[in-house]
């Protein structure tokens, strides 16, 4: 399979149809959503059209949504990927389930994500943004030495946007 990342402990791999229900599953996880989606509760409808559009991003760009697993054993962790930021440019966002918490496994997944958009798929910069009260991922774009640009107001309050540069 194409686009395929791999670091010390996690296998990336494009999500595909066949994760529809397993990708589901992981974000209607109360714990998993608490920042993403704005709180809202995919329908699996939304996930078949997130997998579809990650497919064509794929295919236009070399970048879209992966499933992130442990290499051993292959246990789903979550996600981690690039999606649109309004118009500004791409975001790097990831997502895991409870157990995978406190490992360093966001910010081993986001960094593989960013190092490949900056490099093999040649983006200009790769984006974040950060929900106040998310420590946890403000954490994780600081390791991944990713510098605030602005603040902006969001549905759950304020949220700082944050960017990496190719060479920076």
């Amino acid at each position: 399979m194409k686009h395929v990342l791999t670091t010390d402990r996690l296998e990336l791999r494009p999500v595909t149809a066949a994760d529809r229900e397993a990708l589901h599953a992981h974000w209607t996880d109360p714990e998993v959503r608490r920042f993403l989606f704005d709180g809202e509760v995919l329908t699996a409808g939304q996930v078949a059209e997130a997998i579809a559009a990650s497919e064509r991003d794929f295919a236009a760009r070399a970048c879209g949504l992966w499933l992130v697993r442990e290499r051993a054993g292959g246990a789903l962790a979550g996600t981690a990927g690039l999606r649109p930021l309004e118009d500004l440019g791409l975001e790097v966002t990831y997502s895991l389930s409870p157990p995978f918490w406190g490992y360093g496994y966001a910010t081993e997944a986001a960094r593989a994500v960013v190092e490949h958009a900056l490099g093999p798929a040649g983006l200009p910069e790769v984006l974040a943004e950060v929900d106040e009260g998310n420590a946890a991922s403000l954490a994780v774009v600081k390791r991944l030495g990713m510098t605030a640009f602005e603040t902006v107001p969001g549905l759950l309050g304020p949220m700082t946007r944050f960017r990496r540069t190719a060479g920076g």
